[in-house]
């Protein structure tokens, strides 16, 4: 069956999405705000800037007007970084004349408020304006589901039928959906493995190797579940594709900007010079904030966390903040373990 999907944000990864749609049949009507990326994407069915030298199906109808976007939607995608997602949410409000299903696909937390970007999406849109809203998540560069490569993500709803029917939108011979109920589960990994993510290019930049960057993961992947569990997620969420998944494929490529960051302030370069150099958001930096912020408030032990805000925002050397951490005190390996399982 045919629906029309608004794809908010006309970068890497809603472009690859809006890609998958469109190759499944769907209507597609790609938004993004810079006129010129808009022309080229329906002009010459290209996106230059963040999928370079891809050809993008001739389908695909980009905007620049809210209304024009959304007008007639079964769904919306939300694909932008999480700073904006609430100032989008509003606009989108006023553009609606349907009540679409509502689907996000960014990974962060907002900062002051700490809250989950699906908690946003409920908070601004009211339930007349639209129906469930769900997250699709998991281990997935936009620049491998752009060439076709297996790529298996989570579709996560508290509304089982709104997952099954975003499974349904995207699903096909490349690009798998599993169905998930723990919303809080799959944002939250999708958010704090990107912190997790930077100290893994901060270790290859300092010139560890795989002993170092196994460390790194694997404990990351605890502090990640301890937060979590704390807030409510499944514990078996973190051993799925939005969490064990996602880390591995955000912790070990080059395609991760989170971890590009990190390799840089690992060679030295500072923050500053970093973020100017991506030239693109690393929703990481203002993730670790935000994580730090709430382990401090829910007295949750994050080492690993606390290391990377020390040298995102106390500038703190980064070998010395890697010996550091190798020598605080000893610990047993199993403790949460065997407290959440």
């Amino acid at each position: 069956m045919k629906y029309r999907v608004a794809v908010l944000g006309a970068g890497s990864w809603g472009t690859a999405l809006a890609q998958v749609l469109a190759e499944n049949g769907h209507d597609v009507r790609l938004w993004g705000h810079r006129a010129s990326q808009v022309e080229e994407i329906n002009t010459q069915h290209t996106n230059q800037r963040y999928l370079p030298d891809h050809p993008l199906p001739e389908s695909i109808q980009a905007f620049t007007e809210m209304e024009q976007a959304v007008k007639d939607t079964d769904a919306v995608l939300f694909v932008i970084p999480t700073k904006a997602i609430r100032s989008v949410a509003k606009e989108l409000v006023g553009a609606l004349n349907t009540r679409p299903v509502i689907i996000h696909a960014s990974k962060g937390l907002e900062q002051g408020t700490h809250k989950r970007i699906s908690e946003i999406l409920l908070e601004e849109i009211p339930t007349e304006k639209r129906q469930a809203v769900a997250v699709l998540s998991g281990p997935s560069h936009a620049e491998e589901v752009a060439k076709h490569d297996i790529t298996t993500i989570t579709a996560a709803s508290t509304d089982q039928k709104a997952a099954k029917f975003v499974q349904m939108l995207f699903m096909n011979s490349y690009f798998r959906i599993y169905t998930n109920p723990d919303v809080i589960g799959v944002e939250l990994g999708a958010a704090l493995k990107n912190i997790i993510a930077i100290g893994a290019g901060a270790i290859h930049g300092l010139g560890f190797g795989d002993n170092a960057k196994a460390a790194i993961m694997t404990r990351g992947l605890a502090e990640i579940s301890r937060l979590g569990v704390a807030m409510g997620a499944n514990p078996l969420t973190f051993i799925g594709l939005s969490g064990v998944g996602d880390l591995i494929v955000t912790c070990t490529s080059i395609h991760s900007r989170n971890w590009r960051a990190g390799n840089l302030l690992g060679q030295g370069q500072s923050l500053e010079k970093v973020l100017a150099e991506m030239g693109m958001v690393v929703e990481g930096v203002n993730t670790t904030q935000a994580a730090m912020e709430l382990a401090r408030t829910m007295d949750i032990e994050m080492p690993i966390t606390q290391t990377i805000y020390e040298v995102l925002y106390e500038h703190k050397e980064i070998s010395t903040a890697a010996k550091e951490i190798m020598l605080r005190d000893g610990k047993k390996e199993n403790e949460f373990s065997l407290t959440i399982f």
